[in-house]
């Protein structure tokens, strides 16, 4: 990335400083995630656990100005599973480039047909 790349992403200031206690509430749901999946190793994203992003993200919506059960705000878990949509979408784009979007149909019909199979079957 270039000079001007990096001025046209001001982290700190357009990011860490607009809203420096909710990036503080977002890591106590990295912690609480990796303590309650991983207690035993450091603190990492298991991707393998976290693949319902959307829907988890959803359900915390459904909780937003509340406090969970482990003490943490739904909507602190909101704005985790917000960032982890977005990382995820960002790494497809980069490793699809401009394929991205037909492939992102693709996954969007497959996605709606196993969900039609499934409730086929209740």
């Amino acid at each position: 990335m270039n000079a001007k790349d990096r001025k046209d992403r001001p982290v700190f200031t357009g990011v860490l400083k607009y809203f420096p206690d909710a990036i503080m509430e977002i890591a106590k749901v990295s912690l609480a995630g990796n303590i309650q999946h991983h207690p035993d190793k450091p603190l990492h994203w298991d991707r393998d656990k976290s693949t319902d992003d959307y829907d988890a993200l959803a359900r915390h919506l459904i909780d937003a100005g509340t406090i969970d059960s482990d003490g943490i705000r739904h909507t602190a878990k909101v704005a985790w599973r917000a960032l982890a949509c977005l990382q995820k979408e960002i790494e497809d784009d980069k490793i699809l480039g401009p394929d991205v979007l037909w492939y992102r149909e693709q996954v969007k019909d497959q996605y709606n047909r196993n969900r039609a199979f499934e409730d086929q079957k209740d």
